[in-house]
């Protein structure tokens, strides 16, 4: 069974009419290039938008050649069963160029509802939308006004956005409260380990970064990262690599897939490093903070901790609506 769309304003329900999607009302919001927009233009994720469609193939899986990192990221973080998808509607928070999009659609049945309240949604569509045909349902749209009545959805899902919300707690409840009661929610996000995890150069500089001109913060990213690969590589080799998080540049000995050419690692490093900087928030967070807030809006929790993949690892919950 198909979900029904609402305005998130009214909850009046909207139907297509000609390029538009109307409500009782008369408010309309566009479908533009495949996806509806429900969200402002512009808005604080604009930087996304830009990295997304300038890296719109960067993180997809290539099963062909062994790439896959991306599922097994999914599968280690969910713990789902391909089967038990099956017909399910699934809704995915945050979804970028689609990476995890792909794997939903590639390797299960259900019915994938995405959301961004990005311009990361034209990739997405780009990339995805003839894989399953009638199995991808696009939309930009905030995590806080999303276009779906409440105890909607089976599954629900948001990988690595939700410390890039302005209200951390606010977008875990906004997430339960799509949810059927008895479906499950998975969030992973940036962890935080006390005054260490502050003590880099992403957020000494974050402050200035953040308010560049996103061209300019992208043209000194690409201009500068060849020189930062090798001081960090460097670093590394002299059993120095502690020192390495004080360089602004992501950290591509531990962060970055070890199975890519040199080419595929540079690019990598500038999408992550601008991904590093560009953001308007960036809060992460205590993984039994994370944890309380299931609990305190509605949501019994099954696992909090680290889920561990190729070599890497995330902070992770679990937890299932209450009835």
């Amino acid at each position: 069974m198909s979900i029904e769309l609402i305005n998130p304003k009214n909850e009046q329900p909207l139907q297509l009419i000609g390029d538009n999607f109307v409500d009782m009302s008369g408010n309309k919001f566009p479908l533009v290039r495949g996806v509806l927009r429900i969200s402002d233009k512009n808005n604080y994720t604009d930087s996304f938008g830009m990295q997304w469609n300038k890296f719109d193939k960067t993180q997809l899986d290539r099963e062909e050649v062994g790439k896959i990192i991306s599922r097994q990221r999914f599968f280690a973080e969910t713990k789902w069963d391909t089967q038990d998808l099956t017909g399910k509607n699934v809704l995915e928070v945050g979804s970028g160029a689609g990476r995890f999009s792909k794997v939903v659609l590639e390797s299960t049945s259900a019915n994938l509802y995405s959301i961004d309240y990005s311009d990361a949604v034209t990739a997405n569509f780009k990339n995805n939308s003839s894989i399953a045909e009638g199995r991808l349902n696009l939309f930009q749209a905030s995590i806080f006004e999303m276009p779906f009545p409440d105890n909607s959805f089976d599954k629900v899902f948001c990988l690595g956005v939700l410390q890039h919300t302005p209200n951390f707690e606010d977008s875990v409840s906004a997430l339960i409260s799509k949810a059927k009661p008895g479906a499950e929610i998975v969030v992973d996000f940036y962890p935080i380990n006390g005054w260490w995890t502050m003590l880099n150069a992403k957020y000494m500089l974050r402050p200035v970064f953040k308010r560049f001109d996103h061209n300019r913060l992208m043209k000194i990213v690409e201009a500068n990262i060849g020189w930062l690969m090798k001081v960090e590589a460097l670093l590394h080799k002299l059993r120095l690599g502690v020192l390495a998080r004080f360089l602004p540049i992501v950290d591509v000995q531990g962060t970055l897939p070890k199975y890519l050419s040199k080419a595929e690692q540079r690019e990598w490093a500038i999408l992550d490093t601008f991904d590093m900087f560009s953001p308007e928030y960036d809060n992460p967070q205590k993984i039994n903070n994370v944890a309380s807030m299931f609990e305190r809006n509605g949501a019994d929790v099954t696992f909090s901790g680290f889920e561990y993949f190729e070599g890497f690892s995330a902070a992770v919950v679990r937890g299932i609506k209450r009835a």
